[in-house]
């Protein structure tokens, strides 16, 4: 089932320290796609071997081949500032034409990536964003917050008796997350047969997270349903509802739909799959990136939808949403 705006989930973001070259890819010899040549795009990820992030370079690759750019692919091996701060520093120095980057933290990443715009190299915003975005030719992502409303509605269908609930997420001051834990906690606030325990973060660390969940379930034995906002956070509940042995008692939604996350599906340790369109978002990327190179009138913003994975439909219209580990 596709979705434009809603969307149930089991999560994602990528997690570990240091710059990385993630990939390089794009037309060998570039062409003729402006100016003197093929243009130069750079992707810089929120965390290297992430398959959110490798689905989205594989967008983003494809789309530069067709129009005879080439593209270079770096990510820290941690979602974490300090570790992204260096690779677009560096990036400025080299100066490539455009920049599509997920930044990983709002104000963190802000001056890093101003000093791009400062350089003249076109940025797009792709997944997360900034305090202040002014300075990106678009900012493209997945309805967050929906998805995080919609992640409670499955929870609450699957348990109308109502009941305590948990949300597990990365880190405060991610705009994709902190969304996705603002919308499912606007909605459960809205139903009074529920109650919230609030949201935990896990720091990107799936050993973490399984930590938080049995814990929680030690002390709240009576919780209905978990919202994992990303894909980490997602593997580590997984991890610790099977500890607690609590498959099929407690009702798992989260965000993106990664290998592992498609395992704990069919095994019923999920029950339902957010998978966004990282794909889409990167092709986007490079649309706006290229216009606003030629000269042509830009999106500021693009949403894009969610494909709802449940062991219904993962072996027919389900597969297609599922996130790849290579180009």
């Amino acid at each position: 089932m596709k979705w434009n705006g809603k969307a149930v989930s089991i999560v994602a973001i990528g997690a570990s320290a240091t710059l990385v070259l993630a990939g390089c890819a794009g037309g060998g010899d570039a062409g003729d796609a402006g100016g003197d040549g093929g243009y130069d795009i750079a992707f810089v990820q929120g965390v290297a071997g992430d398959e959110f992030y490798i689905s989205m370079q594989c967008g983003i690759e494809e789309a530069a081949k067709a129009a005879g750019a080439t593209v270079q692919v770096q990510g820290p091996e941690k979602f974490d500032p300090t570790l992204q701060k260096p690779i677009v520093d560096a990036l400025v120095a080299s100066k490539p034409d455009a920049l599509l980057i997920a930044p990983t933290d709002v104000t963190a990443m802000q001056a890093p990536i101003q000093a791009a715009a400062d350089a003249g190299i076109k940025v797009v915003l792709v997944d997360t964003t900034l305090e202040d975005p002014s300075m990106a030719v678009s900012q493209i992502a997945s309805d967050n917050e929906g998805g995080g409303a919609a992640a409670f509605e499955a929870i609450q269908a699957a348990h109308p008796e109502g009941g305590k609930v948990l949300v597990v997420s990365i880190d405060p001051g991610i705009s994709t997350s902190d969304a996705r834990g603002e919308g499912f906690e606007k909605a459960v606030a809205e139903d009074p047969k529920f109650e919230s325990l609030g949201i935990e973060y896990s720091h990107n660390e799936p050993a973490e997270a399984a930590r938080i969940v049995t814990a929680a379930l030690q002390a709240n034995p009576d919780i209905v349903g978990i919202f994992a906002a990303n894909l980490f956070a997602a593997e580590g509940t997984a991890t610790g509802i099977q500890q607690a042995g609590k498959q099929g008692a407690v009702t798992v939604v989260g965000f993106d739909a990664g290998p592992a996350q498609v395992e704990a599906l069919r095994n019923d340790v999920v029950q339902a799959l957010v998978a966004q369109e990282p794909a889409t978002i990167g092709k986007d990327g490079v649309a706006q990136a290229l216009d606003a190179l030629e000269g042509k009138s830009t999106e500021k913003k693009i949403q894009t939808g969610f494909t709802v994975i449940t062991k219904e439909n993962i072996d027919s219209d389900g597969a297609a949403a599922v996130y790849k580990s290579s180009c």
